[in-house]
């Protein structure tokens, strides 16, 4: 099984002094992750360095040139159907690299090509090369590479990872939406309470009488706001960090942090449905190609991407290692629908696991899918509801005394 590196290293700008195989003085920046790849590719331009010089680059260039999840998989996409009509490996590697618009692309992709050049076998020098290439993607090249059938590996990858693109994107989908909402009220609030309602105040002083109960609790509110709402967020912020900081330490914390969002209505079921079908995929994808279903198990847990998931995972691992099937394994776990452990059971007995993951995984998507463009409908009644209350509340307080003063005239 290859190891991948835990740490990633920085793009930096290498700024270079030369001759060129004419004699004459060149220079020029090069973006790339190491100063022995700008030398090679200068050296390949038969360009005689006299000087290299290191410095940082700025954030915007950094994240510009930056390689993402989804770079990989458009990249395993292209590599997929050039082996599938025939191009040979290296020469697929370089007419990406060639007319990849990212430095740091170019840069991983020139390590991978002279480690295979060297003689390396694929999957080694992906691993060597970048962290983006996960312990997953890499035990599945190496076994296409064994297999004789990399081609086909590389389809089955650059779907698998393109069905995780979209699932994942769905579930960000599903929590903008009610974020957004929540972020416009209180700021809408905010403003009101340190804004508007100052106004109305020095308005009602005017009046000379007593307000009413509730406008006095709203000008009360609007006062600690204006008075202590810095305080407030700092306080909230350092609780903040202080929680992130113990997460970090504690992966019992982490545990109770991730089944308590689990728990929260509709968004908690869409992030449950959405990792369960990410399990069954990667199973899918990982035991289809011929990987153990230990090891299969193992890179599963680590791509999970949702701390119960992933426990109740390793604990599927252990029970299968001590020779337990895969579905009283899961059972086990108490993480799992019936149907889920029934499709399993089924498959598992057939001697057909990886098409009913495959199955699992679809019907499991396509109810994230439905619950997502449902969203709007289920929660637009909450939504209503919420803001009236806010921003209503707020209002019907202001023009409170209006009316009893209006009734008084009257």
């Amino acid at each position: 099984m290859t190891h991948r590196n835990s740490n990633r290293t920085q793009l930096k700008n290498y700024r270079w002094k030369g001759i060129n195989n004419s004699g004459k003085r060149v220079s020029g920046s090069t973006l790339a992750l190491t100063e022995v790849e700008v030398r090679d590719r200068l050296r390949d331009q038969h360009i005689q360095i006299t000087k290299v010089k290191k410095s940082n680059i700025s954030l915007i260039t950094r994240l510009s040139h930056c390689v993402k999840s989804k770079d990989i998989t458009i990249l395993t996409r292209q590599l997929a159907t050039m082996l599938a009509t025939g191009v040979p490996i290296v020469q697929a590697l370089k007419l990406v690299m060639d007319n990849s618009t990212k430095a740091e692309m170019k840069s991983i992709l020139n390590q991978v090509t002279k480690g295979v050049e060297a003689g390396t076998p694929i999957s080694k020098a992906m691993s060597t090369a970048s962290s983006l290439f996960n312990p997953l993607y890499t035990d599945l090249i190496a076994t296409g590479e064994q297999a004789g059938n990399l081609a086909e590996v590389f389809e089955r990858l650059a779907t698998y990872r393109e069905k995780s693109e979209q699932l994942r994107a769905k579930v960000i989908k599903a929590l903008i939406y009610p974020s957004m909402v929540v972020v416009v009220a209180l700021t809408v609030s905010y403003l009101m309470l340190t804004m508007v309602i100052p106004e109305f105040e020095l308005m009602f002083q005017g009046f000379g009488a007593e307000l009413p109960w509730f406008t006095q609790q709203i000008l009360k509110v609007s006062h600690a706001v204006q008075h202590y709402s810095l305080t407030t967020l700092s306080l909230f912020l350092l609780a903040l960090f202080v929680f992130r900081t113990a997460c970090k330490s504690s992966s019992s914390l982490q545990l109770q942090t991730s089944r308590l969002g689990l728990k929260v209505p509709v968004i908690g079921d869409v992030l449950s449905k959405a990792a369960i079908a990410k399990f069954s995929r990667t199973l899918s994808t990982s035991f289809s190609a011929g990987i153990p279903i230990l090891t299969s198990l193992q890179n599963t847990a680590k791509t999970s991407g949702n701390i119960h998931y992933q426990t109740a995972i390793e604990w599927v691992y252990r029970d299968t290692a001590a020779g337990m099937p895969i579905y009283i394994a899961m059972k086990n776990t108490q993480a799992f629908p019936e149907m889920v452990l029934q499709m399993i059971m089924i498959g598992e007995e057939s001697g057909k696991l990886d098409d009913m993951l495959n199955k699992v995984a679809s019907i499991y998507e396509f109810e994230v899918d439905n619950t997502v463009d449902n969203l709007g409908k289920v929660l637009e009644p909450l939504i209503i509801v919420f803001l009236g209350v806010v921003v209503g509340g707020l209002v019907v307080g202001m023009y409170l005394p209006i009316f009893n003063l209006m009734s008084v005239l009257g």
